[in-house]
């Protein structure tokens, strides 16, 4: 939900800053494995849907931290995770992330080439080759293969037929749910680059995405984040997050970013 804090009326813009602020440091106390699951539990709920930030969650995490993520689900809210996914989300989108949930998947570094060309194969087969697309193909190698395996699949991909492993003539969340997949196995402090630039670009600025990525990864990879942010935009993601916003929730956020290198 993108919200727009705009500087007309100075006074009601501080107002509610602080708000946000308060929501800043909540989502902060936590421990990663909380954080990861408030963001989840706020994320489903029927009075506010967010499936952009369920499908970062999802298919950005390790198997072990969704499999933690699963059981404190469960203990917080009473209900298991499948359950809810189920319940807000529809269609292909549904099907990959209740793969991401249900299937623990290996994350070491070996590579399997001649797997990872078959796949290759196989999707191409499943969406390029043939009019529409067969969603379950893309489903079960993109929610059992790790990390490496994938970089190795769109690595064989692009060798083979000269083009990008992206899918296309799908729904556009089950399309965001493979690219953050793909994109965070190629690098992750990139792909979160993106996102946060993302979310101060056009009228107001998205403070729920903001406030989540900086509170999730600054205990991970932040500094290789701002890297990245500098790089590919050639602006201090400091002063990025300094021009958008105020008071204590400035001030908070900066804290966290910690100081430019």
């Amino acid at each position: 939900m993108k919200v727009n804090f705009g500087f007309g009326n100075h006074k009601v813009s501080l107002i509610k800053f602080k708000i946000i602020s308060k929501t800043t440091v909540l989502l902060w106390m936590p421990d990663p494995a909380q954080r990861n699951a408030k963001i989840l539990i706020d994320a489903l709920s029927p009075d506010c849907i967010d499936l952009e930030a369920v499908t970062e969650v999802r298919c950005s995490r390790t198997s072990l931290q969704l499999q933690t993520l699963k059981q404190i689900y469960h203990s917080t809210c009473g209900t298991y995770l499948e359950h809810d996914i189920e319940l807000q989300a529809s269609g292909d989108h549904q099907k990959i992330l209740l793969a991401c949930v249900n299937k623990p998947r290996y994350e070491g570094p070996e590579v399997n080439r001649e797997m990872a060309a078959k796949d290759a194969k196989a999707l191409y087969k499943a969406g390029e080759k043939k009019l529409g697309t067969h969603e379950k193909v893309f489903v079960k190698i993109f929610s059992e293969k790790s990390n490496a395996q994938l970089i190795a699949i769109n690595t064989c991909y692009h060798d083979m037929y000269d083009g990008s492993l992206k899918k296309k003539e799908t729904s556009w969340l089950f399309e965001h749910a493979l690219l953050t997949m793909l994109q965070c196995a190629e690098n992750h402090a990139k792909y979160f680059a993106k996102v946060l630039y993302k979310s101060m670009q056009g009228l107001g600025t998205n403070d729920t995405t903001l406030i989540r990525v900086i509170v999730t990864r600054t205990e991970i990879n932040m500094q290789y984040i701002k890297a990245e942010y500098h790089k590919k935009y050639n602006k201090n993601l400091n002063d990025a997050v300094h021009s958008e916003t105020l008071g204590h929730y400035r001030t908070f956020l900066l804290s966290l970013l910690g100081p430019d290198h």
